[in-house]
Parts: structure tokens; C-alpha cells; sequence
């Protein structure tokens, strides 16, 4: 399914996945509206989240969109449709513990990015452990411009992307071409747009063929340590490897590189 499918059906559902090679895709499937975060979607996303935790089968998680974009942050019609404090307080909180499982999903994540991700949409970048883009994407936090600052957006922003980096962003609401969002550090790697798929494939094949039981190790030990101290941080990584350093997994590959031979990991 490329970025210039046929925009979906009203009765289609509003995020697809499909799995194939320890690998679950998830599509944001609302091109119509540029994929905004509707509570609908967003629920939908999370139900997948918490369903991938527990599926042994997936190592990795790619999230992209149907549609000329990938996602243009929330859905400004809905909500102005509801604007009671209760209402929009649900959203966000709604919002936070979607961008939170993301994050903590022991499961690396890689953003597949073209078109824009604009506000929330940036945010649901910024969120992801990786992210590849097209040469065309552009990035923005442009709520300053509507009177609405993007301040949740910030929480994920603020800890991608350098601080002078994000202000920037955040006090200006400006587009960021793809090669800026490369150098500040918002996303991985650029490629054209044919090369897209395959790029993104290439990346999470590679981060499958791992063990596992490992990458979720690493991944929650980066979230931690990178908000701790420098001692606190060394003392807590080598609490991490020495539990690690006990598992079969590290026991197989240390013992299939000096035999020279291809590990076989459990699972």
C-alpha cells in the first residue's frame, strides 16, 4: 500500500495492521482527513499498542499512513464540535497515554513518514524510536499560529530534538523541510519517495532479526537512563547488563560469535 492509494472507503476501518515476518504495520487510515487524531483513531491506535505488547510473534512495529500525509495532528473539527473542558481533557489525556505506549512498547517502533506530521502528527514522530521520510515530508508544530500552542506536541519534541531546535519549531509554527528535520535529529534517514518502502523495510527486518527478549530490554533501559543523572545512569545500566548478561539469548549470541556461526534466538 503506497502513499498515492486511492483515499479509503467512509466504512473503512480507521487503522489497518498487518504482520508479516515478526513485523506488525499499522496504517493510519483516515486520508480524507489527513489522518488526524480522532478519538476514534487514537483509541483504535492504542487497542493495537496494548494488543502488540502481548504478541510475542512482533518485534517490531511500523507505523505509517494512507493518503497524501501522514498525520496533521488532531482533529480540529471534533474538537471544536465538543469544546467542553471535560471533552478536551479527555482527548489529551487520551492523547498522552497513546504517546506514553509508544514509548514504553517494548517493542522498537519506526515512523514511515511522507507528506506532513504536523502538531500532533509531529509529535507521533517524535514519539517513535525511529523514523525514516521522503525527501517531500515536512514537519510542524504550527499551533502558535492558531492561537493554540502546541504544548503536548512539546513533551515529545523537547526530548528528540535539541532545546534551541524545538523553541524554534514551537515559537515559530514554520515548516520544517526534511533535510532540517535529518540534521536536528527528528528523523533517521531521508530517501525518495520510490524508496520509502523499502527503505523502511530494510530497517525493521534488520532490527527483527534480533532477540526479542533483548530489544525490549534495550529500549526500556534508553527511556530510563537517558532522564537520570550520569552516575545514576551507569549505576542502572550495569544493573540492566548484568541481568541481561544472564539471559540464554546473551549466552547464545556470545557463543555463536566465537564459534562464528549465526545465533538462533529463543522465540
Amino acid at each position: 500500500m503506497s502513499a498515492s492509494q486511492s483515499l479509503a472507503a467512509a466504512d473503512e476501518p480507521v487503522l489497518l495492521r498487518q504482520d508479516a515476518g515478526g513485523i506488525a504495520t499499522l496504517t493510519l487510515n483516515r486520508p480524507a482527513a489527513r489522518n488526524a487524531l480522532s478519538l476514534g483513531l487514537m483509541n483504535a491506535l492504542q487497542d493495537a499498542l496494548d494488543t502488540i505488547r502481548a504478541d510475542d510473534s512482533v518485534r517490531v512495529v511500523v507505523l505509517r499512513a494512507a493518503g497524501p500525509a501522514f498525520c496533521a495532528g488532531h482533529d480540529l473539527r471534533e474538537m471544536r464540535a465538543n469544546p467542553s473542558p471535560e471533552a478536551t481533557e479527555h482527548l489529551f489525556k487520551t492523547c498522552a497515554r497513546l504517546m506514553t505506549s509508544l514509548v514504553r512498547l517494548p517493542k522498537p517502533v519506526i515512523a514511515q513518514v511522507h507528506g506532513i506530521a504536523t502538531a500532533a502528527g509531529c509529535q507521533l514522530v517524535a514519539s517513535c524510536d525511529l523514523a525514516i521520510c521522503t525527501e517531500e515530508s515536512r514537519f510542524a508544530t504550527p499551533g502558535v499560529q492558531i492561537g493554540l500552542f502546541c504544548s503536548t506536541p512539546m513533551v515529545a519534541l523537547s526530548r528528540a530534538v535539541p532545546r534551541k531546535a524545538a523553541m524554534e519549531m514551537l515559537l515559530l509554527g514554520e515548516p520544517v523541510p526534511a533535510g532540517e528535520a535529518l540534521r536536528i535529529g527528528l528523523v533517521n534517514r531521508v530517501v525518495p519517495a520510490a524508496d520509502l518502502d523499502s527503505a523502511v523495510a530494510a530497517m525493521a527486518g534488520a532490527i527483527a532479526a534480533k532477540a526479542r527478549r533483548v530489544l525490549a530490554v534495550g529500549k526500556e533501559a534508553f527511556s530510563q537512563q537517558i532522564e537520570m543523572s550520569l552516575d545514576e545512569a551507569y549505576a542502572y545500566t550495569a544493573a540492566v547488563m548484568t541481568k541481561n548478561m544472564a539471559m540464554a539469548d546473551a549466552q547464545e549470541g556470545i557463543d555463536a560469535f566465537l564459534t562464528k556461526r549465526q545465533p538462533v534466538w529463543e522465540g
